[in-house]
């Protein structure tokens, strides 16, 4: 049985991984959120890993905030650099593995064609900047770190696009979405599914699999294109328009393109990643 430590399990990555957690007979897993464990207190994480034998750590927490991370800027890098410091390297002291959670948002969204993990990360706002930071440090202190990058994450649960907008369009009759921003939706049961996949093959065929890896959905889309498929597959009578970014303006600014490449983790992991119109199917389902 291997224990796993799930920190930020009240997130929707980590309800996701709650949700399927019964289909992994050979894990035990530890949730954990903000106030079981302080994973910006080195201390209080050392603390943690000396009482209990864990085998690996999916790290869950962030600040996601990320229009709000332009003025929070210290508490954007406690959270997505320090402590992602913390945990890597607490987890090579006990010899866990580290799975980190990272964002497409460390590009600046000038490329056209998908990115690829040794693609120039060059992030636009306070929350890619702290993303990169947190996943750089882990994998340098920590080379046995698998930073795992995702994108437009959604799920039934906690706040998120695919909610807010099936609650909007029961509640207006027309909505502006944005349509040049493109990108791949990230049902979160999915990836939560392709990191317990991926932890199963590293004790199960041990090998050298730290590194940065990308995850989403298959296929591409925009914010307004992704809003349609929402409508048709409510049947909402609400209308959507197109606009473009500059008609509706953030504190920080978004890549305009961050499709990510896959092929490294699943030729690595041996997944199967499905198109995003199917699993958003299946979480509407759930809704």
């Amino acid at each position: 049985m291997k224990n796993i430590l799930v920190t930020g399990a009240n997130g929707q990555l980590g309800q996701a991984l709650k949700k399927i957690a019964a289909d992994y007979s050979g894990f035990s897993f530890v949730y954990t959120d903000f106030n079981e464990l302080d994973i910006t207190s080195e201390e209080a994480v050392s603390n943690f890993f000396s009482q209990q034998e864990i085998h690996a750590c999916i790290n869950c927490a962030a600040y996601t905030a990320v229009d709000k991370a332009e003025n929070d800027e210290e508490l954007a890098f406690k959270l997505n650099f320090e402590a992602v410091l913390n945990l890597a390297n607490i987890c090579q002291q006990h010899n866990a593995r580290l799975v980190h959670i990272s964002t497409d948002y460390v590009f600046d969204g000038k490329q056209n064609v998908p990115y690829t993990e040794t693609d120039d990360a060059s992030p636009t706002s306070i929350y890619g900047s702290s993303k990169l930071r947190g996943e750089a440090a882990a994998v340098d202190v920590n080379p046995d770190t698998i930073v795992i990058r995702t994108s437009w994450l959604y799920s039934e649960f906690g706040v998120n696009f695919v909610k807010r907008m099936r609650e909007l369009m029961q509640e207006k009759e027309h909505l502006n979405v944005v349509f040049d921003q493109a990108g791949t939706p990230t049902y979160a049961v999915d990836l939560a599914k392709a990191i317990l996949s991926a932890l199963t093959k590293v004790w199960d065929a041990p090998g050298n699999y730290g590194g940065v890896y990308h995850f989403s959905n298959e296929g591409v889309t925009s914010w307004y294109d992704f809003a349609v498929a929402i409508r048709e597959l409510t049947g909402a009578s609400c209308t959507v328009a197109p606009i473009t970014s500059d008609m509706y303006p953030t504190p920080a600014k978004r890549p305009a393109y961050s499709v990510l490449n896959k092929q490294k983790i699943k030729d690595t992991f041996g997944l199967q990643i499905l198109h995003w119109r199917e699993s958003l199917k299946e979480c509407l389902k759930s809704l």
